[in-house]
């Protein structure tokens, strides 16, 4: 049996994360740290969050393992500086919160391409909070990196995915399986899997392993 903390419950990935975990009986007790109410279910905890303070001493950051899906889009974060607080501030503020509580595992939702060196704004800071993450010492790190996403309506308005996505799958048969859309559902399958199965080290899940 496993306990498990879920960073980003409410995203299109951590939804996912979270209906999947429900159903497993091998999570003992699933945590979702969110700023507003989940619907209840039997072995969620869900603390009401403020991400700019989160809590250092709560109790509920003890879990065996961390799925993390948080993340926005610099449209939506609305600068540069509140993407980065989110898609790195957040989830290294928690990882470190956890960390210290007692978890050994970890696992991000980063993107394709993630690279702290890269030439795209997005992917230097998904490629940053790899390397913060790698720095903690974790006994089991998997990093996750999707392609697009494909998993129906957002919770939020994201019209360039959504039309990068119609594309995406009109050309899907030409195009490298690399770069094609991948479903949430597998994504969130993998991060689960990894959760459960802790490998020793750092792992890194490219896209291409992602498809059927």
């Amino acid at each position: 049996m496993t306990t498990l903390l879920i960073l980003g419950a409410t995203g299109l990935v951590g939804a996912r994360l979270l209906a999947l975990a429900l159903d497993d009986r091998r999570f003992e007790r699933i945590t979702a740290p969110t700023r507003r109410p989940l619907t209840p279910a039997d072995r969620l905890v869900n603390p009401i969050v403020d991400f700019d303070q989160l809590p250092a001493d709560a109790r509920w950051w003890q879990a065996d393992a961390v799925v993390c899906a948080l993340g926005t889009t610099l449209a939506q974060a609305g600068s540069r500086e509140a993407f980065r607080r989110v898609d790195h501030d957040y989830v290294l503020t928690a990882a470190l919160h956890a960390r210290r509580a007692g978890a050994g595992t970890f696992v991000l939702n980063s993107s394709l391409g993630a690279d702290p060196a890269a030439g795209s704004f997005y992917l230097r800071v998904k490629g940053e909070i790899e390397q913060d993450l790698r720095a903690i010492g974790f006994g089991s790190l998997t990093l996750v990196r999707p392609s697009l996403l494909d998993g129906g309506p957002r919770p939020d308005n994201r019209p360039g995915e959504a039309i990068g996505l119609v594309f995406a799958r009109l050309l899907r048969p030409l195009l490298p399986r690399r770069v094609r859309a991948v479903s949430t559902e597998r994504v969130a399958r993998a991060m689960l899997q990894a959760a459960l199965a802790a490998p020793a080290g750092v792992q890194v899940i490219e896209s291409e392993r992602l498809h059927d």
